[in-house]
């Protein structure tokens, strides 16, 4: 039975999204994938779940929103357009540094000073490869600021969740 799964892509995203400063592969970059990010999104609402957060299901309605309003921005923005998948595609596989710090979350506490910084330079570092990996896809050069605000805004919502 062939379900389409490319592991090899998978973890290609993966570490696209792990090192931040690496040229990220836009023709990878713009297939739609969505078994990583569901894996993604259903370890962020367990270690949420494990913290003692029971907003495990805003973590699906934000994800909706977020992936419609980006897909939306991008389509006026881009010149090629992108499809709904693509986005989600993309906004999943960044989710992943928010993992760790909901996984960080469920030892420590994110309300301190400590916390803060932790969950500004998680925002960053979803934000910065959310907007690399769009602006390679879809070859907006010179558009990454402009790209980053939103993302850090939807992954700013995430980290609401995490911290409280």
């Amino acid at each position: 039975l062939e379900l389409g799964i490319n592991f090899d892509h998978i973890w290609q995203k993966t570490l696209t999204v792990l090192h931040p400063l690496k040229v990220a592969d836009g023709s990878i970059m713009n297939e739609t994938d969505l078994a990583g990010p569901m894996v993604f999104c259903l370890a962020f609402g367990a270690t949420l779940l494990l913290a003692g957060k029971i907003q495990f299901g805003y973590v699906y309605g934000i994800s909706a929103i977020g992936c419609l309003g980006m897909f939306c921005l991008l389509n006026l923005m881009s010149m090629t357009g992108v499809s709904f998948g693509c986005v989600a595609s993309v906004l999943g596989y960044c989710l992943l540094p928010m993992i760790l710090l909901s996984s960080f979350a469920v030892i420590f506490s994110l309300q301190g000073m400590v916390g803060i910084i932790l969950t500004a330079g998680i925002i960053g570092w979803c934000s910065f490869s959310a907007s690399k990996i769009f602006i390679s896809a879809l070859a907006m050069e010179g558009q990454q600021l402009l790209v980053a605000y939103p993302c850090a805004l939807l992954y700013g919502v995430f980290a609401l969740i995490s911290i409280f």
